[in-house]
């Protein structure tokens, strides 16, 4: 009897086992590392979205996930520094925009990491394809070509006559030397010239805007970049200055004086990329994660801005517009 006894309870120990180790895994508090090159003061908004989004799929912070956050404020140089101080304490990692994608990439071929708007992750080799990534990397990817094109050709139906348009970008960005040539690319394909300008850091924005003055610019189209989108509002009030109707990557531009922006919601990117961190942090590998790109995007105008620059919006651009700031 005692062996039998003996028997049933080393069966019920191997049987009973395995959902000890489960309950315990479950119980454990998972560590997200968010990496980003903008201060927490630009990022702070879709940030919380990542957060509710997590909160929504059932993860509470402190019992579930805790946060390990590293801005760079803008400085380049500090992203390799960050992520490899993230690598020490995490089991994913977040990371918002190319540079910062990138950093983490170089720190860490292991732990899987979640990039979120980034420009073109294939030609950058950060993946392998958006269907198959192949490597520790996947989340969500925007259509830099296709975005061009479509901004370029809202810019010139809101201005009419317009011939040349200056092309702002941050020039320390491989990344935005790629949408740099799509926006040429686009612009030849509608008739349009476009005048370069680069910048460095944000010192250079006044400099760069009289030169696009100096250069008879008549629009403006920024490269999308996570520099550019921190110092938005200076943009904004600088094309305003100098009366160069602009249109922006992101509606927070239009928001902060510019006058029209095209392209995804930034917050719902973030609250998307939080199923990424759900299915990882669960057990899907980020090579079986195909790249997300948006499938829905906006059109916002800035009325108040369009009559400061003497500009009349046409009917047919309203229609199409998502948001009207009045």
């Amino acid at each position: 009897m005692r062996l039998i006894g003996l028997a049933v309870i080393l069966t019920l120990g191997l049987t009973l086992a395995p959902h000890a180790v489960e309950a315990q895994q479950a119980g454990k508090v998972r560590v997200i590392g968010f990496l980003s090159i903008s201060s927490h003061e630009h990022i702070a908004y879709p940030l919380r979205a990542l957060e509710e989004g997590l909160r929504e799929l059932g993860y509470v912070e402190g019992q579930h996930v805790t946060f390990e956050r590293r801005f760079a404020d803008g400085k380049p140089e500090r992203l390799p520094e960050l992520a490899r101080e993230l690598l020490l304490r995490v089991s994913i990692i977040v990371a918002y925009g190319a540079t910062s994608t990138r950093a983490a990439k170089n720190a860490t071929a292991a732990i899987p990491i979640v990039m979120i708007v980034h420009p073109d992750p294939v030609s950058a080799g950060l993946v392998a394809s958006l269907a198959h990534p192949g490597g520790n990397i996947t989340g969500l990817a925007r259509l830099s070509q296709e975005l061009s094109a479509k901004r370029l050709a809202l810019l010139k139906e809101a201005v009419p006559g317009l011939t040349r348009v200056a092309a702002l970008w941050y020039s320390e960005s491989r990344d935005g030397e790629r949408s740099l040539q799509q926006i040429e690319a686009a612009a030849k394909s509608l008739g349009l010239q476009v005048q370069v300008r680069g910048i460095r850091n944000p010192n250079e924005l006044e400099s760069a805007f009289s030169a696009m003055k100096e250069g008879r610019a008549d629009g403006l189209i920024t490269v999308p970049s996570t520099m550019l989108s921190d110092n938005r509002t200076t943009i904004a009030q600088l094309a305003l200055k100098q009366r160069l109707p602009a249109i922006f990557p992101e509606k927070e531009f239009v928001e902060a004086d510019g006058l029209m922006a095209y392209g995804a919601n930034l917050a719902g990117e973030f609250r998307r990329a939080a199923n990424y961190v759900d299915k990882i942090l669960k057990g899907t590998k980020p090579a079986d994660l195909p790249v997300e790109q948006p499938t829905k995007f906006e059109l916002v105008i800035n009325l108040k801005t369009a009559k400061a620059l003497g500009l009349t919006i046409p009917q047919t651009l309203l229609l199409q517009a998502d948001q009207v700031i009045e």
